[in-house]
């Protein structure tokens, strides 16, 4: 009897210990300089704002076989505990399958905290049909080409700079897309599958989270990963 509990007190310290370990798992560095932001078992690294009381990271975010799964909803975003400067971003994402493709986006050089559900910061839009469409909210300063360059005033968004995207390069709902977003200075280029479909220019330079963001539809995401681009 003394054996059987000793045994599992033994394993009941055993998943402790590993669980914590994995909680605490660092996004991992390699020798290209390249970090993965996702470490494919568990959201360490990263941190959560949504609207609502009482909601929990684990309401809509969650780590199912090696993929990031986002309901949509409440609104709000994922973000890294780390900022970054200059640096070149690899993200794979899906609309879950046999679902409705919805909005998400990808957030870069987030500055401060959420003024709605959204914070200051650029947006590389994933939203089914603009995907690679690039926005500045709450007066996040970029210009793009006079054909395809907006600025308007939004109640919930504030001052918003917009650069519509040259061509629709996605995929079909359900199957895996990659970005290629590289900001470098005050230049975010967007590359979508393989071609470059869109490039802001004039944009503020400052030290922000990166943020996948709960927007309406559940999405999925699979790779996220940040190379530093050294000045």
């Amino acid at each position: 009897m003394r054996r059987l509990v000793s045994f599992s007190a033994i394993m009941v310290l055993i998943v402790f210990t590993c669980g914590r370990a994995m909680a605490a798992d660092p996004p991992a560095e390699h020798d290209d300089g390249g970090i993965d932001l996702f470490n494919g078992r568990c959201l360490a690294g990263w941190k959560c704002f949504a609207l609502g009381d009482d909601v929990k990271m684990k309401d809509i975010w969650s780590v199912e076989d090696g993929v990031i799964v986002c309901k949509g909803q409440p609104l709000g975003y994922l973000y890294t505990e780390k900022e970054f400067t200059n640096y070149k971003l690899e993200v794979e994402w899906r609309w879950a399958p046999g679902k409705k493709a919805g909005n998400s986006g990808i957030l870069l050089r987030i500055d401060g905290d959420a003024v709605s559900f959204l914070p200051k910061c650029a947006e590389c839009q994933l939203q089914s049909g603009s995907a690679g469409d690039i926005y500045g909210f709450y007066g996040y300063k970029l210009k793009g080409p006079e054909d395809r360059f907006n600025l308007h005033n939004s109640s919930k968004l504030g001052k918003i700079y917009a650069v519509s995207k040259a061509k629709r390069v996605e995929k079909d709902s359900g199957k895996w897309n990659k970005a290629e977003i590289t900001v470098d200075g005050n230049t975010i280029t967007v590359v979508i599958n393989g071609e470059e479909v869109n490039r802001a220019t004039d944009c503020d330079i400052t030290a922000g989270n990166i943020g996948l963001q709960s927007e309406g539809g559940e999405i999925h995401f699979r790779k996220v990963r940040l190379t530093k681009i050294k000045k």
